[in-house]
């Protein structure tokens, strides 16, 4: 009686997973109270289509294979990828595909590397990166002479700013929001990790302290 149950709930939501023979046998063993049947069967259907909807979830999900280049022109190269970040469309990461780690940006829509002018130097380690979910701003960590700081590169002016110019201290891990008018990092100023926020032109956003 209960597998008869079991496979009406379920051909009721999902009939594909009612072929399931394992599923049903599954349902089979569970306890029944002793309630009316019309509520067992409600309360049933109601259990079924949530473990269904879990269970289709599962069916549908599926990792993405994206191109492996030998030649570096693609997400995956014979290098190192490091660090990726993905907002909407976009991937952005770091790799030492041409002997410097350099920051890379991926279009996962049109499959392609995105050149990024501007924004790679000889002179600088780039890591850490993220971008706006427009696709517009890369926020990463510069490493030059010794020292770090955060940049922001601007794919419309196809410019860097060094946003930590006058921060005396060590700064890792930026994040940005949505729009890409607000950074927040880590920042060693006090002597310990801080969270630091910046506007996109290298300002200090007061936060509010609570009384």
């Amino acid at each position: 009686m209960k597998s008869s149950i079991a496979a009406l709930a379920l051909n009721l939501i999902f009939p594909t997973i009612a072929d399931n023979p394992r599923l049903v046998l599954l349902l089979d063993r569970l306890p029944l109270a002793p309630y009316p049947l019309p509520f067992l069967v409600q309360r049933f259907v109601w259990s079924i289509g949530i473990l269904a909807l879990s269970l289709s979830g599962c069916a549908n999900s599926r990792s993405l294979n994206f191109p492996f280049d030998p030649g570096g022109r693609s997400l995956n190269s014979p290098f190192a990828e490091m660090q990726p970040a993905i907002s909407g469309r976009y991937i952005v990461f770091a790799s030492d595909r041409r002997s410097s780690q350099d920051i890379y940006l991926y279009d996962t829509v049109i499959r392609n590397l995105i050149e990024v002018p501007g924004l790679n130097t000889l002179d600088m380690s780039a890591s850490n990166p993220v971008i706006s979910e427009n696709g517009r701003h890369i926020a990463y960590v510069g490493a030059r002479g010794g020292l770090t700081d955060i940049y922001l590169y601007d794919r419309d002016t196809r410019q860097a700013r060094n946003l930590t110019e006058n921060l005396k201290a060590e700064v890792r891990h930026p994040s940005i929001s949505a729009d890409g008018n607000a950074i927040a990092f880590q920042s060693s100023a006090n002597g310990q990790w801080d969270i630091v926020v910046y506007n996109r032109f290298g300002q200090p956003i007061t936060q509010p302290v609570s009384p």
